[in-house]
C-alpha cells in the first residue's frame, strides 16, 4: 500500500485518492470558437511522459479536495504533493 500526502489532511492510505488527470490545463477561453478538431484535441489529448508528471487528484475518502501531484510515471512513485494554484515544485526523480 502507498502513502500519498494529502496537502491538508497528511499522508493517507491511496485508496482514499482518485486520479483526475493531467494537471495545469486550462478550459478554453472561448470553447464555442473551436473547431471540432481543436475540441477534441483539447478533450482527447493528453501528455504522457516517461517520468515526472504532474497531475491532479482528488482526495475522495477524506477532505474532497483537489490537490496536484508529480508522479513519476515509471515507478509510480509520487515525487510531490501540493495545493492547486501552487506553483509545481522542481522534483528529482
Amino acid at each position: 500500500m502507498q502513502l500519498i500526502h494529502c496537502p491538508w489532511c497528511g499522508p493517507r492510505e491511496e485508496v482514499e485518492f482518485c486520479y483526475g488527470g493531467q494537471a495545469h490545463r486550462s478550459y478554453p477561453h472561448d470553447p464555442a470558437a473551436l473547431s471540432d478538431e481543436q475540441w477534441a484535441r483539447f478533450v482527447f489529448f493528453r501528455d504522457n511522459p516517461k517520468g515526472p508528471f504532474a497531475e491532479r487528484w482528488s482526495h475522495t475518502a477524506g477532505c474532497r479536495r483537489w490537490f496536484n501531484a508529480v508522479r513519476d510515471t515509471r515507478t509510480y512513485r509520487f515525487l510531490a504533493t501540493y495545493k492547486i494554484g501552487d506553483p509545481r515544485p522542481e522534483v528529482t526523480p
